[in-house]
């Protein structure tokens, strides 16, 4: 059983995500460890100064592996190593709190939600990419596995040795910890005494700015860049889905610790909505008094994962209990479940119904017991009727994704994405599973799913782009002959990675939104992302504007193009930055340029040496 339904999870894990390589946080994670190979990458403006890099050890992990096996395979193997761990965790968690069957329910239910926290869609848990959170998540879910089976040392241990890895991520996992070795009313009344120290502190710091260097106050030109690349770290500027997302898991929280008679499993409820709330008022106190840089920089929002995580490992054991209720538990169990799953409805809506719902059920008669149950099952095929409409939506529609998966894959992981149909299958196999009295079937589908691995799998984890690929570099070495090794490079049109740059040419790239993303830890590289992106104005709009984007679309304007068409005036404008070393461009200007030749994307693209356009003046 235990072997079956563990493929049946690789399976379904392999047909709903996809690796997504270098994407978002995962170049930023790469190029930290590329520095500890290449120095001089630390020149690159998102490493030049104070950046995230200084606060974990997993660069140097990161490192160690790129040096043993490469950087894409070294990616892929952490990736795969910190998912399977962080998933094996989460039923040796569920596994205490619930039982052994139900534990395989709880994972499916993590495999299937978006586990989203935070604003804009910017943040989740169990990311298909690597970055240091994935390790430090693994950590933490492991820690409170060793909690809730008695090894409270080893626990705290683990969740310490997080901290070194990701404080961000690992420091609400060790508040929780700490919250559930305490009575719950004194964890609240601690929670409580923090969030009044930090206002307190905070407001100390803006009456008398610079009296305290650790509590420094963010300028008005610093605070303006913070604002702009990450309005995220400011709850003000979150927008009503935001907020939904989050009240969200206090709900099904909520129901768990009122459908649980387990003590331990009410006070894990308890102290992960208590986490959750501490860190949201934390943040609302660092974005609104002050502000405090280090308080923005805690980014204490991020607290809010060890809630939607507890939530969600929750899920399909609270549905379980609730549904032994003859009155209104199958309408409770499947509520909470289609509060994740069921994408037609707010699942606020859905989940704060089950919540009002269960604690009326002493006083329910069982005529209105049985409309109830029978509500359930109303609700249940409308919810089939939708996934049977979108799901004949998705595959009668024409194909328009490309790459190498096969159709079929590409078409059961656009079905399985609905969500609804990979719960229902893996739940109605885990039923077939349990009650099998003979081996011979369990051994046939074991052997059928580990075939299908083999090959879905492959497909799941392979990713197609080419930066930093044995093949690009070797392609590139006439550019990268030609590119000393400390000098930043600009690709135009800028985009929003610079992983041919940093990975391809392993040279210092000059700005792109990515990297940006560092300001919020630096007063020096928000300075100078702001200087990079004026000297770049004759052929770009500074894209890391990002707040007053979203504002132009909120009021309906039209986002104007950020781009200008490069010319030799508008080169020779922005090589006048001596920081700016090389532009990569597919105008054909002067200046004698390094073309490249060979087939592919890159056909017929320029290498121009700043250098050169400076040296021929400015009638050029």
């Amino acid at each position: 059983m235990t072997v079956c339904l563990a493929l049946m999870l690789a399976a379904l894990w392999a047909l709903s995500h996809h690796y997504q390589g270098f994407a978002r946080d995962g170049e930023l994670y790469a190029v930290q460890a590329m520095a500890r190979l290449h120095p001089a990458l630390g020149a690159d403006v998102y490493l030049a100064n104070t950046s995230q890099d200084r606060y974990t050890v997993f660069s140097r992990i990161y490192a160690s592996v790129i040096a043993a096996c490469g950087l894409r395979s070294a990616a892929l193997l952490l990736f795969v190593l910190c998912t399977v761990w962080f998933l094996s965790a989460a039923w040796a968690l569920a596994r205490e709190v619930s039982d052994k069957e139900q534990a395989w329910l709880a994972v499916i239910m993590l495999i299937v939600t978006t586990g989203l926290y935070g604003a804009y869609g910017v943040f989740h848990y169990s990311e298909n990419y690597l970055t240091a959170r994935n390790l430090a998540e693994a950590l933490i879910v492991t820690a409170l596995a060793a909690h809730f089976r008695g090894s409270r040392r080893l626990a705290l241990a683990v969740a310490v040795a997080a901290l070194f890895i990701h404080p961000l991520m690992a420091l609400p996992g060790l508040v929780l910890l700490i919250c559930l070795w305490l009575p719950i009313r004194h964890a609240a009344v601690a929670a409580a005494a923090g969030i009044l120290a930090t206002l307190g502190l905070a407001c100390a710091a803006a009456a008398r700015p610079g009296s305290a260097p650790l509590l420094a106050i963010m300028d008005a030109d610093w605070l303006e860049v913070v604002r702009e690349r990450s309005q995220f770290v400011f709850l003000k500027y979150w927008n009503p889905g935001d907020w939904e997302m989050h009240a969200r898991p206090f709900l099904c929280l909520t129901l768990s610790a009122l459908v649980f008679e387990d003590d331990r499993v009410r006070r894990l409820c308890l102290s992960a909505m208590l986490v959750g709330a501490a860190g949201l008022a934390v943040a609302l106190i660092a974005g609104t008094v002050g502000p405090v840089a280090i308080l923005l920089q805690g980014q204490a929002w991020r607290w809010f994962w060890v809630t939607g995580f507890t939530a969600v490992l929750l899920l399909a054991p609270t549905a379980v209990r609730a549904w032994r209720d003859e009155k209104c538990g199958p309408l409770c169990a499947t509520l909470i479940i289609s509060a994740w799953t069921f994408a037609a409805v707010h699942g606020i809506a859905l989940a704060a119904i089950a919540v009002l719902l269960w604690p009326l059920r002493s006083r329910i008669e069982r005529r209105t017991g049985t409309l109830l149950k029978w509500a359930a099952y109303a609700l249940m095929a409308v919810i089939l009727a939708w996934v049977v409409a979108n799901s004949w939506s998705v595959i009668s529609s024409p194909r328009v994704v490309t790459g190498s998966e096969s159709l079929l894959a590409d078409r059961i992981r656009s079905v399985l994405g609905l969500q609804v149909p990979a719960v229902l299958l893996f739940g109605f196999y885990w039923h077939w599973i349990r009650t099998r009295r003979s081996l011979w079937g369990p051994a046939l589908s074991a052997a059928l799913l580990a075939a299908s691995l083999a090959l879905i799998l492959p497909q799941a984890l392979q990713w197609t782009q080419r930066p930093g690929s044995r093949a690009e570099i070797e392609e590139f070495a006439d550019w990268r002959n030609a590119i000393p090794a400390s000098s930043n490079v600009l690709i135009v049109p800028a985009g929003n990675s610079a992983q041919f740059v940093w990975f391809t040419l392993e040279r210092p790239s000059y700005l792109t939104v990515d990297q940006s993303a560092g300001v919020i830890f630096s007063r020096a590289t928000a300075l100078e992302v702001r200087r990079r992106s004026e000297v770049l104005l004759p052929i770009a709009k500074p894209d890391w504007q990002i707040l007053s984007q979203i504002t132009q679309e909120e009021h309906g304007k039209k986002l104007e193009d950020l781009t200008r068409p490069l010319t030799a005036g508008s080169l020779a404008a922005i090589c006048r930055d001596p920081q700016l070393g090389f532009v990569v461009a597919k105008e054909s200007l002067a200046f004698d340029p390094i073309r490249h030749p060979h087939a592919g994307v890159w056909k017929d693209w320029n290498l121009y040496d700043c250098r050169r356009v400076r040296s021929a003046g400015p009638s050029a």
